[in-house]
């Protein structure tokens, strides 16, 4: 045979071949349908706080709406014959808000880069517009008396706590600040309605709920002062069951998250006990400014009102080198004459924003010196008891949720779980081709307010609640990649 001919049989050959497999590929992909199974997303309404509404670096803006969780689920549930999915969009990347023309949100976070090498270095999340030879903030605008039309399918409301979202009137604005919200101001139907009430408005076909954080974590982000308390165990659970009640109550399935260890966030674990450097001479100064004190306890011991553990526990005693800064504990004894102070421990927690505060002076007098000579108020640091009582509140909100989940048969995202292996993790959380650990700034999963997740994280989070939806429901719904998610927001983006 012409070899020309054999070519010729040869490439007739592998062209039927190659065609086939063509069509082969081709028709696997068809057989990829993406369905909602048991589920229908025709609707889906998003209820929850600030985690829901998609608020990050201590703000909530345009593009951090955008990739919120809530948002990039019902980008997904479009795959699979959902709906349109409106937010309550702000007027700016700024974040923040005004009331009445006046700034009443603070904006954003960004992270300023100090071009000085030399230190002390102030490179770290200042408030958008600021500098450390300016601390004049971007003013917003959004006008929260600017009330917008819904209906709003991402009913998030940042501060909101379990109870608030069954309240009629939360978005009354003559009840700001103490009986209404700002956000819910801004989108609430009328000046009697509530968040729940607007939601179930719309028939919602799905539902996620995620609330129960703020419960707890008021009282933590305020140092367990006292100013905002943790909620009642009855009234969790009275309004945890009421909501997954009636959002259940026309047949809709949802996913529901529970209360995550808010101690183990970023803004509790960045600051450290002992954050005040001291030379030999300083030490000695404030530690003659401590003197009465001690001998007072000395005494007190003596006289067996306290005993040594005690007397050696609250003993403040500077050195040079790094030091625990002295704070209040209303745990210690009280002893007439003497007030409860003592030096912290690797066991206290410090709120974020007492980075900011330790060393400055009251009253521009350079011997009171906030951390050092004048011990920090409770409200910069939680104390172990405290920590227990959040701990304790905590286990108890989720096995409410825990037990209204299953009872409901709605899907289940561990959220408390996940931010444990965030926060215990060596190397962090494989999501993609990142790893998310809880390093303020640069972990990937928290924002610059040390509370919120990064829109990565967000992400993070709605892939395990559509592992969860998929095999709760039947479903099939793609995950989202980590790339198309951003750890961090330019400073020049303001509109």
């Amino acid at each position: 045979m012409n070899t020309q001919y054999k070519w010729l049989i040869l490439l007739l050959i592998f062209g039927c071949i190659s065609c086939d497999s063509d069509d082969d590929a081709s028709t696997t992909m068809q057989e990829v349908v993406i369905t909602s199974g048991e589920a229908d997303f025709s609707t889906y309404v998003s209820l929850g706080n600030s985690l829901t509404a998609g608020f990050t670096d201590g703000a909530l803006f345009i593009a951090g709406q955008e990739n919120s969780m809530s948002n990039i689920l019902a980008n997904q549930f479009a795959l699979a014959g959902g709906g349109d999915f409106t937010q309550p969009l702000m007027s700016d990347n700024i974040g923040g808000a005004l009331i009445g023309g006046m700034p009443a949100l603070n904006p954003r976070f960004y992270f300023y880069s100090d071009p000085n090498p030399e230190p002390p270095n102030e490179s770290g999340p200042r408030l958008l517009g600021t500098t450390p030879g300016d601390n004049t903030p971007e003013i917003p605008t959004t006008e929260i008396t600017n009330v917008l039309s819904g209906p709003f399918n991402n009913m998030g409301i940042p501060g909101a706590k379990s109870f608030h979202l069954l309240a009629d009137g939360y978005g009354n604005a003559a009840g700001l600040p103490s009986l209404a919200n700002p956000y819910f101001v801004r989108i609430a139907s009328s000046a009697t309605a509530s968040v729940l009430g607007d939601a179930m408005a719309q028939n919602p076909t799905f539902f996620s709920l995620w609330i129960g954080n703020n419960d707890v974590l008021g009282y933590a982000l305020s140092g367990g002062d006292g100013t905002d308390p943790i909620t009642d165990q009855t009234m969790f659970t009275n309004a945890y069951n009421g909501l997954v009640t009636t959002l259940t109550s026309g047949g809709a399935k949802g996913v529901a998250f529970n209360i995550p260890n808010v101690t183990s966030i970023p803004h509790f674990t960045t600051v450290p006990y002992n954050p005040v450097p001291l030379d030999a001479a300083t030490a000695m100064a404030v530690n003659q400014a401590y003197a009465l004190y001690n001998a007072g306890l000395l005494n007190a011991e003596g006289l067996g009102a306290i005993d040594e553990a005690e007397r050696k526990a609250r003993t403040i005693e500077f050195k040079e080198g790094q030091n625990a800064v002295a704070i209040e504990d209303e745990s210690l004894t009280s002893l007439t004459g003497l007030p409860n102070y003592r030096q912290a421990t690797a066991e206290d927690l410090l709120v974020l924003p007492s980075s900011s505060f330790i060393g400055t002076t009251v009253g521009g007098n350079p011997q009171l010196i906030n951390g050092v000579s004048v011990p920090l108020e409770d409200k910069w640091v939680l104390i172990p008891a405290e920590q227990q009582e959040i701990a304790a509140a905590t286990t108890a909100f989720n096995t409410v949720i825990s037990s209204a989940v299953q009872q409901a048969g709605l899907a289940f995202v561990d959220a408390n779980m996940l931010l444990d292996q965030i926060s215990e993790s060596e190397n962090g959380v494989p999501f993609d081709e990142f790893f998310l650990n809880d390093n303020l700034v640069f972990g990937g999963a928290f924002s610059l307010d040390g509370v919120h997740p990064t829109a990565r994280g967000y992400a993070f989070l709605a892939n395990k609640a559509i592992e969860e939806i998929n095999t709760t429901y039947n479903s099939n719904l793609p995950l989202v990649k980590a790339v198309d998610y951003p750890t961090f927001y330019s400073p020049a983006m303001l509109q």
